[in-house]
């Protein structure tokens, strides 16, 4: 990071070829369209290069990366709900898509981490999809580690239920 924020090309592309992937599969858990995903890693990107000189050298990475993402979300949440709010619904809803078995599991475990709230649901992929620590976490969110403890911990309980088990 420190090589990038002097402008040197060759760490810029490490970085984006080393955390996009991971990045990718935060946006993609919390909008489940692959083109939106792609938009918002896109987007997240051009937010890091804006403040890449904000960075503090010796500070974590992925908290302040995983910031920067989360406020992409948030602001394309915001963006596609004023947009949605003034469009003209149809009179006719489109056919389902075709459930493809290929994604099995994967699909099942977002649909058990859409039941979830926001705010859960984040904890979770940040912590298990992301790799982030309680810190980390906490840091990337703007909450103390005992909040992100709580989050987590009532995820816990209410995927608990979900598949059957007592809490």
């Amino acid at each position: 990071m420190r090589r990038y924020q002097q402008a040197d090309r060759e760490a810029a592309s490490a970085l984006i070829d080393r955390l996009s992937p991971r990045l990718f599969h935060f946006f993609l858990a919390q909008v489940r369209e692959r083109s939106q995903a792609e938009d918002l890693l896109q987007d997240l990107w051009l937010r890091v290069h804006n403040s890449r000189r904000t960075y503090r050298f010796g500070e974590p990475l992925l908290p302040w990366i995983y910031a920067i993402a989360r406020r992409v979300q948030i602001d394309a949440y915001r963006r596609s709900s004023r947009i949605t709010k003034h469009e003209l619904q149809s009179e006719r809803l489109p056919e389902p898509a075709a459930d493809c078995s290929t994604q099995g599991a994967s699909v099942r475990m977002a649909d058990l981490l859409r039941d979830l709230p926001a705010t859960q649901r984040e904890t979770i992929l940040l912590l298990k999809v992301a790799g982030l620590t309680l810190s980390e976490v906490a840091r990337a969110t703007g909450s103390s580690v005992g909040a992100v403890k709580q989050k987590a911990h009532r995820a816990y309980e209410a995927l608990r239920k979900s598949f059957g088990g007592d809490s």
